[in-house]
């Protein structure tokens, strides 16, 4: 039983904090001890029995503080549960199916042997810090595509797998 975790993320904008926030709401209901944490100001994650560790997509790839975090504690990691999430399309594709992980983030799974992946769609609003962003946002491609009950429902069943339960 995972009594003690860290939920962590890469967020530029705050879309991807707000979801971390919810998936460490979900385990604190489920009675676990959550720790909620930016990607780049955690050091160490020995203390924690479990990690979900989060990252925004930018041009197909993962938040750079997330990369950078799974890269300074990969071998803590690799000795603990570990799930992940990327937050990311300004489209409803995420509520409407299983959208694999990209590329970078397939190889952390692989050497991590994280338990699960999972995207959920992205938020990008006005005053979103970033050329980038500011581009996307006059072509009209904004918008706020997460969906809380998806995500609260990949939470729960996360939160089973750490308690040992059976789900699913």
């Amino acid at each position: 039983m995972a009594a003690n975790v860290l939920v962590t993320y890469g967020t530029t904008n705050g879309s991807t904090a707000r979801i971390a926030d919810t998936v460490a709401d979900v385990l604190r209901k489920e009675g676990l001890t959550v720790e909620t944490a930016p990607a780049g100001t955690v050091r160490d994650v020995t203390p924690y029995d479990a990690v979900v560790a989060g990252g925004a997509l930018y041009a197909g790839r993962w938040h750079k503080d997330a990369r950078r975090f799974v890269r300074r504690n990969r071998r803590a990691l690799s000795e603990r549960p570990v799930w992940l999430f990327s937050s990311g399309p300004l489209d409803p594709s995420a509520s409407e199916r299983d959208i694999p992980p990209v590329p970078g983030v397939r190889r952390i799974m692989d050497r991590l042997d994280a338990r699960e992946h999972v995207t959920f769609g992205g938020c990008l609003e006005e005053g979103a810090k970033g050329r980038v962003a500011g581009m996307i946002l006059r072509g009209g491609k904004g918008g706020d595509f997460r969906d809380f009950a998806h995500i609260e429902e990949w939470a729960a069943r996360v939160a089973a797998e750490m308690r040992g339960v059976r789900v699913g």
